[in-house]
């Protein structure tokens, strides 16, 4: 892997979780990282731990579905850099309730979180990537936008990650004239927070699906992300990595 010294990055929901992961690998691969979360202590302690192994961080706080807060993010990422290698579109939320079950204010709230977040930040940093005539965005999708829900989430939120599949692939070919690159990456199920709460019953049976064995770690999107946002992926675009422990081909 080339070290990506002098290069920056903006990670999404980069407090916890996959996102916190991801922003503390591609510290680590030389990058200085800029990490967005809506709370500002998650946002801070990931900032403090790059730090911490000698790397740059810039804590964002705000709402990536906002499109003022994304503007005035981005203002202030690019007065501390002017130029941005890489963007990590992250944030997200699961809904699980049956289609009947969900409000019209419920399935706002997932697209606006998963789906129009990916747009707002994608339109904020092309220009800039367009400009320089280089640029990674790397979007966190799901396989549930692959299949249509039934691991997590429901109906609702498959079609709002398979919005970002469809997305990265459009974002890929407006962006390749260009030297922008768009890839969009899709785990099943992952051991966070967020799957920690599930039933266990349920848990065991989603990774007894799983041909490797187990669920995938945080560490494994991460790698992933690495991969795509450094210049050993440079003449991939548009293309969905599905990091699943083999979920898909069972």
């Amino acid at each position: 892997m080339h070290k990506e010294t002098g290069k920056t990055a903006l990670v999404t929901g980069g407090g916890r979780g996959i996102g916190r992961a991801i922003a503390l690998e591609l510290a680590k691969a030389g990058m200085a990282v800029a990490v967005n979360d809506l709370d500002e202590q998650h946002a801070t302690a990931t900032c403090d731990d790059i730090r911490a192994m000698g790397g740059v961080a810039l804590p964002l706080i705000g709402d990536v579905s906002s499109p003022d807060s994304v503007a005035q993010q981005a203002k202030e990422l690019f007065a501390h850099w002017p130029h941005l290698t890489a963007l990590v579109n992250n944030a997200g939320i699961v809904r699980t309730s049956p289609v009947t079950e969900v409000s019209a204010e419920e399935w706002d709230l997932v697209m606006a979180i998963n789906l129009r977040s990916v747009f707002l930040w994608s339109k904020a940093v092309f220009p800039h990537m367009k400009e320089r005539g280089y640029g990674k965005i790397v979007n966190i999708a799901s396989v549930a936008g692959l299949v249509g829900g039934g691991l997590l989430g429901n109906a609702c939120y498959a079609a709002s990650k398979a919005g970002v599949i469809a997305f990265t692939k459009g974002l890929a070919r407006e962006g390749g004239p260009f030297g922008v690159r768009a890839n969009v990456i899709t785990p099943a199920l992952t051991e966070t927070e967020m799957t920690a709460s599930m039933d266990r019953t349920k848990y065991a049976s989603l990774v007894s699906q799983i041909p490797l064995g187990r669920p995938g770690q945080p560490q494994d999107i991460a790698n992933a992300v690495t991969f795509l946002t450094s210049e050993n992926s440079d003449f991939i675009t548009g293309e969905t990595l599905v990091v699943d422990g083999g979920f898909m081909r069972r």
